[in-house]
């Protein structure tokens, strides 16, 4: 059953609105906007009955409210007023209110109109998700397309973007790089991930398929791969500007090769100079790289894979993020296992 918020201060009107709707959905009254976003927080409504004429905290505050967060602004808002006037109803639709109802409403107008509503948001957020699957299956695709030229095809970026999720989680839950640890900054640099390796795609296959060492200017053609990446993302983003991950995910592929210590490349920037999506992916992507059959090596087992990584704490990787991988291992091993790797051993084995 849909739950449904009635926000009034009349409290005749809101008992009213209330035994109405009180057979066809799940009810919740509030008599002021204060206690409206608070009721929101805990329950999540599906759509909110909201009137504009309340004290200290009127109908479109308490509107803006809600905008400005993430999951509460995507709540359908349905304005309720006794006093109407034209000007009022376009400012209440301006500020992102899907239908506005003159109280007293007739039950069966109320009923359809909060019916319909429900149905289009269901059906926006069902859209939504389709068009986003349908994004990142294609973006999976080309970017397994670019590890075939490296003769890695088992998962690699599906597994990467996986554990980007887990990793980033880790530093949320601990409250770590609250600037730029966010669930929106999470799922923009799960979505990101994959594209990390795009550059490669300018590489030429003699060099990236070699099975011995690299030379000095084979090796310099291979960081090359970088900024290649960035400059295609970007030019990409530029054009689809909607799509915001692509940002995410040109910066990911320029810097995703830099050292903490500074040692890396392509700019050599120092600990906190990098982005901090790209340390995070170079965590995970050397541990998954540890993990895999290359030409020129075997895998490591995972409790090897894993001293790889602790060794390069404060040196190669962010200490505080090896910190958290280290927290976030066991995790590890079930997304491995859902991208078609078993792991055999955990950090206990180390």
């Amino acid at each position: 059953m849909k739950k449904i918020l009635v926000v009034d201060d009349n409290i005749a009107s809101l008992k009213q609105i209330g035994a109405q709707l009180s057979e066809d959905y799940r009810i919740s009254l509030s008599k002021s906007g204060v206690q409206a976003l608070k009721i929101c927080d805990q329950i999540h409504p599906d759509l909110i009955l909201l009137d504009v004429e309340m004290p200290d905290m009127d109908g479109f505050e308490t509107n803006a409210a809600l905008k400005r967060d993430r999951e509460l602004g995507r709540i359908p808002v349905i304005f309720l007023t006794g006093n109407y006037d034209v000007e009022t109803e376009i400012r209440g639709l301006e500020s992102g209110a899907v239908d506005y109802i003159t109280k007293p409403a007739e039950k069966n107008i109320l009923l359809n109109r909060i019916e319909l509503h429900l149905k289009l948001n269901d059906y926006q957020t069902n859209l939504e998700r389709t068009i986003k699957e349908l994004e990142d299956s294609i973006a999976l695709s080309f970017a397994d397309l670019v590890e075939c030229k490296n003769d890695n095809t088992g998962g690699h970026v599906l597994r990467t973007s996986k554990y980007v999720r887990i990793l980033g989680h880790e530093l949320l839950r601990r409250g770590l790089f609250p600037d730029g640890i966010t669930e929106d900054s999470i799922d923009l640099m799960t979505r990101a991930a994959p594209f990390h390796d795009v550059g490669k795609i300018g590489i030429s296959d003699i060099i990236l398929l070699k099975p011995g060492p690299l030379d000095k200017d084979e090796y310099d053609e291979v960081k090359q791969h970088t900024v290649i990446g960035a400059k295609v993302l970007l030019n990409i983003y530029e054009r689809t500007p909607t799509q915001y991950y692509l940002k995410y995910a040109s910066v990911v592929a320029e810097s995703h090769h830099e050292r903490y210590d500074g040692k890396g490349y392509p700019h050599g920037l120092v600990g906190e100079e990098i982005p901090i999506m790209s340390r995070l992916l170079s965590v995970v992507n050397v541990f998954d790289a540890c993990l895999t059959d290359r030409i020129y090596r075997k895998a490591l087992s995972p409790p090897a894979a894993y001293v790889a990584i602790m060794n390069g704490r404060g040196t190669e990787f962010d200490p505080v993020i090896v910190d958290c991988f280290a927290g976030a291992y066991p995790q590890f091993s079930a997304a491995d296992m859902d991208a078609g790797r078993v792991m055999h051993s955990g950090v206990s084995d180390v």
